[in-house]
């Protein structure tokens, strides 16, 4: 089966409360942070319901789910009192992961600031190993995320996570995380060369130590180093082309996670896609939503099309001309979902749908996939 899900909460009742909401998107996998990913606050593992949530996991038949580090932690620092931290807080996160019972806890290798690259790969490497040599009661891995090229971030080439396994000595811990938009972002064509960019990671890396997927279309071309997560179809990545990652044959058995942004008008009201994006990727959305939900898609394929709007060209194109054309964004700023969102309402279409309904809707219409069974 495939396994596949989205970052869940990890609060009030803990392990409890993420799977109860990890099965309302119809998810077979999940991912979590042990706290608020923002800060070192942590609540004792004994008030997480643990043993609650890993019952709740079998009898929806969920196996595996993944861990994510705190955006804190920064392996690369020169500075003492945040390198010293890293280290020591990602010790403990590691300890919690295992107590979860998860094996692979993703993180963002982290940025040399003020110094320089080859600085950053032997400051990350030495701070693996203090982490990784602390744990050895653990038999959990850190997977190092693929990143984006953001800034001092490092991570953004195959060859620089290359480097740093090579001089970690516990790297039989190290898995890897490969995140669709950040390694779009950093320069690789997936949608034009998926298989010769899963080539050249496996020459350098290996594919063996794959471990977990990040599912996330991207707000910006190939290259731009920006790490902007649009929901799946609404990006430059499109569709078919993550369709195509969590299908491929080389890739299968890792959980695939998304990370796609909550849309709405209203910041309170604000939901995410992943229901209709699981099921997209899945190919049971009729089974998942209903003849009466593929009425409505089609309906709104007949209306974009009679407005004369090619759902993959109008994403591009609105994305080009907010990048390309300030005047422009400032006029109108809002992203390609909103901008058909609005046109469907202002047309009065599906006026029984909440706007949630109408978006999960347009995102099964950009989507361009066969909806029925």
């Amino acid at each position: 089966m495939l396994k596949i899900g989205s970052h869940v909460s990890f609060s009030d009742k803990g392990l409890l409360t993420a799977t109860a909401e990890a099965n309302s998107y119809g998810s077979s996998s999940f991912m979590i942070y042990t706290g608020a990913p923002q800060n070192t606050r942590r609540k004792p593992m004994e008030s997480m319901f643990l043993e609650e949530g890993k019952a709740a996991m079998k009898e929806s038949g969920i196996e595996e789910i993944v861990v994510h580090a705190p955006y804190i932690v920064n392996l690369g620092s020169y500075k003492v009192n945040t390198y010293e931290l890293a280290v020591s807080f990602l010790q403990e996160e590691i300890r919690r992961t295992h107590a979860i019972g998860v094996k692979n806890i993703v993180l963002h290798p982290g940025a040399y600031t003020d110094k320089d690259p080859a600085y950053g790969i032997d400051r990350i490497a030495e701070g693996l190993n203090e982490v990784l040599g602390g744990t050895e009661e653990t038999e959990v891995k850190i997977a190092l995320e693929t990143m984006a090229g953001k800034g001092t971030e490092m991570g953004r080439s195959f060859e620089e996570i290359a480097s740093i396994i090579d001089k970690v000595k516990y790297n039989d811990r190290l898995s890897i995380c490969l995140d669709t938009c950040h390694i779009h972002d950093a320069g690789y064509d997936i949608v034009n060369d998926l298989d010769g960019v899963l080539e050249k990671f496996d020459s350098l890396i290996g594919l063996d130590r794959l471990s977990v997927v990040h599912i996330n279309d991207s707000k910006n071309p190939i290259g731009a180093a920006k790490d902007r997560h649009t929901p799946l179809g609404t990006g430059w990545i499109g569709f078919e082309a993550i369709r195509n990652v969590v299908h491929h044959e080389k890739l299968q058995g890792r959980p695939f996670i998304l990370e796609t942004p909550w849309i709405g008008k209203d910041p309170k009201t604000q939901r995410p896609m992943y229901e209709i994006e699981i099921a997209l990727l899945r190919g049971d959305v009729e089974a998942r939503f209903g003849q009466g939900f593929i009425e409505q898609v089609e309906e709104l394929g007949s209306f974009f099309t009679k407005e004369g709007i090619d759902s993959r060209q109008f994403v591009l194109d609105t994305w080009t001309l907010l990048k390309n054309d300030a005047k422009a964004k400032k006029a109108d700023p809002r992203e390609p979902m909103e901008r058909l969102y609005d046109m469907v309402v202002a047309a009065e279409l599906l006026p029984d749908c909440s706007e949630e309904q109408v978006n999960q809707r347009i995102i099964a219409w950009l989507s361009g996939a066969s909806l029925s069974s």
